[in-house]
Parts: structure tokens; C-alpha cells; sequence
């Protein structure tokens, strides 16, 4: 017997300072369902994450994330517009780069250290669509 259809998976991602790392990810334009003892974030289609006030550096330094857009230029022109290492004092994104694995990614940093992986959907593979 197979189990019932799931509606969303929302991973549980770490911060230090629960504010700062707010602010941040609604820079980023992700959109805020709740915001309670955790924040729910909203990143389109049926995706999501839960910010928990949680935080264990080496977790925290060791979690990725993958966030597939439709126009990876223009999510890239967004991130440079940020300035998000003046305003969160994290590291540099890293502009997007082919991959060998063969996918174009840019790399950015949460207040954490959270690394997530912007990378450019591709309508013809079956995993890229939602």
C-alpha cells in the first residue's frame, strides 16, 4: 500500500540572530507566511522552509539549499542589487557559474552561513519542475 499524496516539504533551516536572518530572506523576496516562535517562508510554487531559532555552527556552516528559477540572470542582477554583504555582513555571492555536474548555479550565503544554490530551471528535466 502506497502512502498519500504529501502537499509540501519544508526543510527546517538554522539562524543565530532570528531577526536579522528575516529581514534577509524577505530582501531576497521570499514571501513571510507566519512569523512566530518559527518563520515560514514562502519561495514560490508549493515550496518553502521553516526558519527556526536553532543554531549549531557546524550544522548551520554544512546545510545547503537549492532554489531553481526561472531566469537565473535576473536573479543574479537582484542579488548584486542587494548589497548583502554591507547590509547582513555575509559572504559575497558567487555569480553563476556552469557546474560539472551541468547546471549554472550562484552561490548565496545566509547570516549562518546557510549556503544556497541559485540555479536556472530546466523545463525539460523532470526534477526541475514543480
Amino acid at each position: 500500500m502506497s502512502a498519500p499524496p504529501a502537499i509540501v516539504a519544508r526543510p527546517f533551516v538554522p539562524t543565530k540572530d532570528f531577526d536579522l536572518s528575516k529581514t534577509f530572506y524577505e530582501a531576497l523576496g521570499f514571501e513571510k507566511l507566519l512569523d512566530s516562535e518559527v518563520a515560514i517562508f514562502s519561495c514560490g510554487g508549493s515550496g518553502g522552509f521553516i526558519l527556526q531559532r536553532y543554531y549549531v555552527k557546524d550544522w548551520a556552516e554544512n546545510f545547503m539549499m537549492q532554489l531553481v528559477v526561472e531566469d537565473l540572470d535576473a536573479w543574479w542582477a537582484h542579488l548584486e542589487g542587494l548589497d548583502l554583504p554591507g547590509r547582513f555582513g555575509v559572504r559575497a555571492p558567487t555569480p553563476p557559474a556552469m557546474q560539472p555536474w551541468g547546471l549554472r548555479v550562484a552561490h548565496v550565503f545566509d547570516p549562518v552561513g546557510v549556503l544556497w544554490h541559485v540555479c536556472q530551471q530546466d523545463p525539460e528535466s523532470p526534477e526541475d519542475r514543480a
